[in-house]
């Protein structure tokens, strides 16, 4: 098993902490997103990786993409701990959190988009900010108020045990 990885992709991060609490120990192949105009836009890596994101998991002769689906993956294969609760419900509640933060405040403050507003759009790096609390401020008030407004939130996003939500919210605060 091989994770394509970089230290500041929050995607990537997610995967880490999943990898780190299920005891799994894979090779790691840092893609640095910066160095060289980017590493992951080389020929070689969009061979394992066409979106030319990280992270990659490679793993029994496919390439998985796409943090919540590896995670998803590596809940299913090693189940213990658990990242999704059992019933049907709570599962719903934690895919609905995570989601939130995976598919709503993650992709429009994600380096690429940054990048684009500064090189293609000419917007300054003050106006990026700008750009970048006004979307971390308008994903993280109604996360808050549901997990404030939950008698499912417990000493973590859902409950007492660390599960995919909690995954998904520790990098994306680490951002913010």
């Amino acid at each position: 098993m091989k994770l394509y990885t970089y230290s500041n992709s929050s995607a990537a991060y997610r995967v880490r902490i999943a990898l780190n609490l299920k005891s799994i120990k894979p090779e790691y192949e840092f893609v640095s997103l910066v160095k060289n105009g980017g590493e992951q836009h080389r020929p070689e890596y969009q061979a394992v990786n066409p979106q030319e994101f990280v992270p990659t998991l490679q793993v029994a002769g496919h390439n998985l993409g796409q943090s919540l689906a590896i995670i998803e993956y590596l809940d299913e294969v090693h189940p213990n701990p658990p990242l999704l609760p059992m019933h049907p419900l709570e599962r719903a509640r934690v895919r609905q959190i995570a989601l939130a933060i995976a598919c709503d405040i993650h992709p429009v403050n994600n380096l690429s988009v940054r990048q684009f507003l500064k090189s293609e759009m000419k917007h300054s790096d003050a106006e990026i900010n700008v750009w970048y609390e006004h979307f971390i401020h308008r994903g993280f008030k109604p996360l808050e108020a549901l997990l404030a407004n939950s008698k499912e939130t417990g000493k973590y996003c859902h409950g007492d045990e660390i599960t995919l939500a909690d995954i998904c919210l520790v990098p994306q605060v680490y951002n913010a």
